[in-house]
């Protein structure tokens, strides 16, 4: 046989063979299912053993917990621009939980704001309507009452919020984007946060936490790691709207401080100086003045403040503003805004004492004043 027929029978073998063993290999499974049993059984299930401490511990949580979280939907009134009719549409959703045996439900301020009407849902399935008994719109703050008969659901037991440690595990369960009675977990991020939002006042000691928390999720409980409150979930900072790890919520300290008088008085009598200050014209005094602390404006007359000799700044005729007390500090916790200067105030109650640190005429001093109902 002529040497080019010989190479060229050999490449016809070998493209033969190749092109048979591609032929075996694709029908591998199907030949080794000619052979295996026609009738496929399930699998052998194996066995798990016992569940974790820490998840026993979790799962008994959420359970003690979830018939005190509420669902909260609200409705809002809106005229049609031709017929000049009214409608009741629906505005959102959020999340709170029982307060008390009598009904009262906390929730955050926002969630209920501008709402004509709201409903809560109970774990159970019941929904009730829901009246507003009172609200703090400087701590979020917002409180619902609704009248169950029977079977009424436990209030969330509570905790405190001033012993906290970085690193704290924490649980919060709500109802993020509707999906109802969620939990997440995470820890304590920080503590005595600050958050502004548009139009908003300044809310401070806040707890900063990385359990998930997504919109729907605000006004429903933050709780420790023994089902205990420690806050309100609040807000989150995202970029995107969705939970990027930093979450807020709202001290129980703070709550236990003010839904008692929402409840009583129908809102929150902040304790006040009697003095004010303005937050926009004290950062552009304090850049003038090369200080730190809130330059008060004005003494109320017949006021604590004026009661303890506090002065106010005054205004010449060519409107040169000389400042009169600068107030550095709240029983020695320095302050330096006027958020601050509330924030410190919002600790104690009306008719304590307390010791401010003030600035006047480049001089240090202390003044002692009895806390006032502020507006």
């Amino acid at each position: 046989m002529p040497t080019n027929d010989r190479f060229f029978f050999r490449l016809a073998w070998l493209t033969l063979a190749g092109a048979l063993l591609i032929l075996v290999w694709r029908s591998a499974p199907l030949i080794e299912g000619w052979f295996a049993p026609r009738q496929a059984e399930p699998r052998t299930v194996t066995a798990r053993g016992e569940i974790a401490a820490d998840e026993k511990a979790t799962i008994a949580l959420f359970e003690n917990a979830r018939d005190s979280v509420v669902f909260i939907t609200t409705r809002g009134l809106v005229r049609d621009f031709w017929t000049r009719n009214v409608f009741s549409v629906p505005r959102g959703t959020g999340s709170g939980f029982i307060w008390d045996d009598a009904g009262h439900v906390i929730t955050n301020f926002h969630v209920i704001e501008g709402a004509s009407e709201a409903s809560v849902k109970l774990a159970d399935g019941r929904v009730y309507k829901a009246g507003l008994v009172g609200a703090s719109p400087a701590h979020d703050i917002a409180v619902l009452r609704i009248g169950v008969g029977f079977k009424r659901p436990p209030p969330v037991p509570l905790g405190t919020s001033a012993d906290l440690r970085v690193g704290q595990k924490v649980f919060a369960i709500g109802n993020p984007f509707g999906l109802d009675w969620t939990l997440t977990s995470g820890i304590v991020s920080a503590l005595d946060r600050s958050l502004g939002g548009e139009n908003r006042a300044t809310i401070e000691h806040l707890i900063q936490t990385d359990a998930a928390i997504n919109p729907g999720n605000s006004g429903g409980p933050l709780l420790d790691s023994a089902g205990r409150l420690i806050g309100i979930n609040t807000a989150i900072y995202s970029p995107s709207g969705a939970s990027a790890g930093i979450g807020f919520a709202v001290p129980v300290d703070t709550v236990n401080r003010v839904v008692p008088q929402v409840i009583s008085g129908g809102r929150y009598i902040r304790p006040a100086l009697g003095v004010h200050a303005d937050e926009a014209i004290n950062t552009r005094l304090k850049q003038l003045l090369g200080v730190e602390g809130v330059v008060i404006l004005h003494v109320t007359p017949g006021s604590a403040a004026e009661a303890a000799g506090l002065q106010g700044a005054t205004v010449s005729p060519e409107g040169n503003v000389t400042p009169g007390d600068i107030i550095t500090a709240v029983d020695g916790k320095p302050v330096d805004s006027v958020g601050k200067l509330l924030a410190r105030l919002d600790d104690r109650r009306v008719g304590e004492t307390i010791k401010l640190e003030i600035l006047r005429s480049g001089g240090k001093r202390e003044v002692a004043l009895v806390l006032q109902p502020g507006n």
